[in-house]
């Protein structure tokens, strides 16, 4: 299964070229860490700190993620299970690998097969799947027999396993793949943009990156060019701009298509809270909406603003600062 780390685990798709380090990039809702938690590791294990940088959740798990609704995955052992945000286990280390709660539900493998529980721990839909991803706008992509399709809440399959590859249903579209070629469709199954792409994303504010002719743009949910596919990569957009890249320089436009902020960093990631990651001199920092460098490029890596902090590595070790770059956490392993 394909996942996204941190700070949650679940499905995400990086830029090809631009977006290298897609991890914490894409948390959606308004809220994007409501429970104020925040992973840190010493000595190998992992617990977890709150915003002013205390730890509240003992180092006590071998691996553990970001909070949805409420819950955690961590591991212990070889044992995957969930904690509330007190660090008490709701749902006790019992699956071979397990994903983060999205709409209530939650994607569980258990002897190379993937089902559905929900927040107290009870199966929901059985484990019959080789794969299966996040519920969004009521269902989830799962995999059965090789080919991609879609259930609902009941474990119903309401669009047949199909597709060579699928995504989950952003903006009520799901970007699918048939014959090697990217298209979206409904949620009855229906195209909505027949598949004619070399490369796709998900849709996000109303436009969806697209590879065509060699070149990047973007379309809109009729499947027309909003912004023409001139670009030699990009991601999508974020609080109103998208990463673009020209050469190898990424900048940020507007939905008008226009630039934003110039082709100037070796590298580019999505606005998060009103600050994005950039990459200069082979160091990551990060600017506002004007452009301006906020945070110096000092980090060997660095992830998306979430919830007021942003994970940084130092030394190939692992912290968290506040909007100022001020340390809260300092790197630890």
């Amino acid at each position: 299964m394909s996942t996204q780390r941190v700070p949650s685990r679940s499905a995400c798709l990086a830029s090809v070229l631009l977006l290298l380090a897609c991890a914490g990039c894409k948390q959606s809702g308004k809220e994007r860490n409501p429970s104020g938690l925040f992973v840190v590791t010493q000595g190998g294990r992992a617990g977890y700190i709150n915003k002013e940088g205390k730890l509240v959740v003992p180092f006590q798990f071998d691996k553990a993620y970001g909070f949805t609704e409420g819950l955690a995955v961590v591991v212990l052992g070889n044992r995957t299970g969930y904690i509330d945000e007190s660090g008490k286990y709701a749902i006790n280390p019992q699956y071979d690998d397990a994903f983060s709660f999205y709409e209530g539900l939650a994607a569980v493998k258990s002897n190379g097969r993937v089902g559905y529980i929900d927040k107290k721990g009870e199966v929901v839909i059985q484990p019959l799947y080789e794969d299966g991803g996040d519920f969004s706008g009521g269902l989830a992509r799962v995999t059965l027999g090789g080919r991609a399709g879609y259930i609902d809440k009941q474990g119903k399959l309401v669009i047949s396993p199909q597709f060579d590859a699928a995504r989950k249903f952003s903006e009520g579209l799901a970007l699918v793949q048939v014959g090697g070629r990217w298209g979206y469709v409904k949620p009855d199954g229906q195209f909505a943009i027949s598949p004619q792409f070399d490369e796709a994303y998900d849709f996000s504010e109303g436009l969806a990156l697209v590879k065509s002719g060699g070149k990047y743009g973007f379309i809109d949910k009729d499947g027309k060019f909003a912004i023409e596919p001139r670009f030699d990569n990009g991601y999508s957009f974020s609080e109103g701009l998208a990463t673009v890249g020209i050469g190898n320089q990424g900048g940020y436009i507007d939905k008008s298509g226009k630039f934003a902020i110039n082709p100037q960093f070796e590298s580019v990631a999505p606005f998060a809270e009103g600050l994005a990651r950039i990459k200069l001199g082979g160091r990551w920092g990060y600017i506002d909406k004007e452009g301006k460098i906020v945070i110096n490029p000092q980090f060997e890596e660095a992830f998306d603003f979430n919830g007021g902090l942003a994970e940084v590595a130092v030394g190939g070790a692992r912290g968290y600062i506040d909007r100022s770059g001020k340390l809260v956490w300092n790197p630890s392993r």
